[in-house]
């Protein structure tokens, strides 16, 4: 049986549409589900929406309406965006979904059950923009002596009976975690700040609230609703099965790997751990903490006027010239930069005249040429060196980098291999040995057919969509679109003896226009 591999994202808190940063998350996300699935193992992947908390009650009351109607209005558009962009979730999931009441609920028994809660009162800052507790200490002073949270967010102090969790009982257990697991949060930045953080004190945890009703209510306790953190969190489990068990809890617990944003990595990797230890559940294998996107090198805001829809975004540049862009470009893990004019000038240059226009001149030849047959191929040491380079991008050099997600990292071999192509044609010349030496021709054409499959699929999580267009176009069977059919040998001469016969092209990237969109 194949061996398991469970990917999430954060779940996006739905208090206004999403933005290109949920849009960025969700593309590398499902790029790690795609490429795991072309790696023969049985994928698990959850998206969804965080539609509880005090900032979502404060939304909808100043729209006059419900927050359940906020949420369902909203986790729509969350939902859009997910079916634009190609994501590729086998959940899309909602905190408001009755079974991840009843998961929440169960995790909070365990936590009771193990003595780590208890009632008090507190008394401290509270950010209702980051659904977040801060200590004094954490906090940055303001224009006019006000407090800002750690964010740049404004704080309240806020007093309120609570439940809280010994958060402090597990500050030992999370170093010991840090030092025995190294990889459990990544990238090494990320940890070295959670670490620094954990070891300067843990106090206890709020996690319940009385001065809103709108999230899931804590057990045997009426009037107090579940911290959003607490019940946010256990999104992953729910999506699994919890508390019930059964065949996806059993294959898929522990998570492989939360996929995040750098700014909630303490939610993740202090808050969350900290919580399955209490409740006796395993813990996942890791956190990732990505970096933001900046636009034109400023970060997202809509008081600057500078949120980009990415609906509108891949509406204007194409679905998947959006999704090569952004993980193309961006080192992840880093913050990283976007512009209208790196968009249409990476897509034009890589996609469009290296990959697009190698495919479409190929694929013409040998449709124009040869009646669109495919021509038997007796390979010379120059086509032998390219099949040698192909193999080592797509099999090697690409694999490698997308296990670890250094996506930029595999897109750049990728992009090598391609040119490698071009440089062949180039110096082959098909169109003059069409006149000159017509057998050699075949051959030439032959091995760029097969270098474009190769390359077709290895790309695929990436564009997969245009990547599957080519690949139908090739006759290449959608059961033999992995790395364990890169790998196959004797496939060509199969599709050969088919009868395949090749119809004509269509082009794959249309070029994008540079005046301002």
């Amino acid at each position: 049986m194949s061996e398991p591999f469970y990917v999430t994202t954060a779940i996006s808190y739905p208090n206004g549409r999403p933005h290109i940063g949920h849009a960025y998350e969700a593309i590398a996300a499902d790029a790690i589900a795609r490429f795991q699935r072309l790696m023969g193992r049985d994928v698990r992947f959850q998206t969804g929406t965080d539609e509880h908390g005090l900032k979502m009650a404060q939304a909808a009351r100043a729209r006059d309406i419900t927050p359940r109607q906020l949420a369902d209005e909203m986790s729509g558009y969350f939902k859009e965006m997910a079916d634009k962009l190609d994501i590729s979730c086998d959940r899309f999931i909602r905190t408001s979904d009755e079974d991840h009441y009843a998961a929440s609920q169960a995790i909070w028994k365990a936590m009771e059950d193990a003595g780590d809660l208890y009632l008090d009162r507190y008394e401290g800052w509270y950010s209702v923009r980051d659904e977040a507790f801060y200590d004094e200490k954490e906090l940055i002073d303001g224009e006019g002596g006000t407090k800002l949270s750690p964010q740049g967010t404004p704080v309240e102090w806020t007093v309120e009976e609570s439940w809280f969790f010994r958060l402090s009982k597990y500050q030992e257990p999370l170093l010991a975690l840090y030092r025995e697991q190294p990889d459990f949060i990544r990238p090494e930045s990320r940890r070295n700040e959670i670490a620094s953080f954990v070891s300067g004190g843990l106090n206890d945890l709020s996690v319940s609230r009385t001065s809103f009703d709108w999230g899931v209510p804590v057990p045997g306790s009426p009037g107090h609703v579940m911290y959003v953190w607490v019940d946010a969190l256990t999104n992953y489990i729910t999506g699994l099965g919890y508390p019930n068990g059964g065949d996806l809890w059993d294959r898929f617990w522990p998570a492989n790997v939360h996929i995040i944003g750098k700014d909630i990595v303490r939610f993740h990797a202090v808050y969350w751990p900290a919580f399955l230890m209490s409740a006796k559940i395993a813990l996942p294998n890791q956190v990732f903490g990505h970096g933001f996107l900046l636009n034109k090198g400023e970060k997202m805001s809509k008081s600057v006027g500078n949120v980009v829809d990415p609906i509108a975004m891949a509406d204007t540049y194409g679905v998947d010239q959006l999704r090569y862009f952004l993980l193309r470009e961006v080192s992840f893990g880093q913050d990283g930069s976007y512009s209208h004019e790196a968009i249409v000038n990476r897509s034009n240059s890589e996609l469009a005249n290296s990959f697009g226009n190698l495919a479409q001149r190929t694929l013409s030849m040998i449709f124009k040429n040869l009646n669109g047959e495919l021509p038997a191929i007796d390979r010379n040491e120059d086509d032998a060196a390219l099949v040698r380079t192909v193999a080592a991008a797509c099999l090697d050099e690409l694999p490698r980098a997308f296990e670890q997600f250094a996506f930029s990292i595999g897109i750049e071999a990728w992009m090598k291999a391609v040119f490698a192509c071009n440089q062949y044609v180039d110096a082959q010349a098909p169109w003059t040995l069409r006149k000159t030496d017509p057998d050699r021709m075949k051959v030439v054409l032959g091995v760029l057919f097969q270098a474009i499959r190769d390359l077709a699929i290895a790309i695929s999580p990436i564009i997969p969509t245009s990547a599957g267009k080519l690949l139908d176009q090739m006759g290449i069977a959608a059961d033999a679109r992995d790395f364990a059919a890169l790998e196959r040998q004797g496939w060509y001469d199969e599709l050969r003896a088919s009868g395949f016969v090749l119809t004509q092209p269509s082009g794959l990237f249309p070029r994008l226009e540079l005046e301002e969109a």
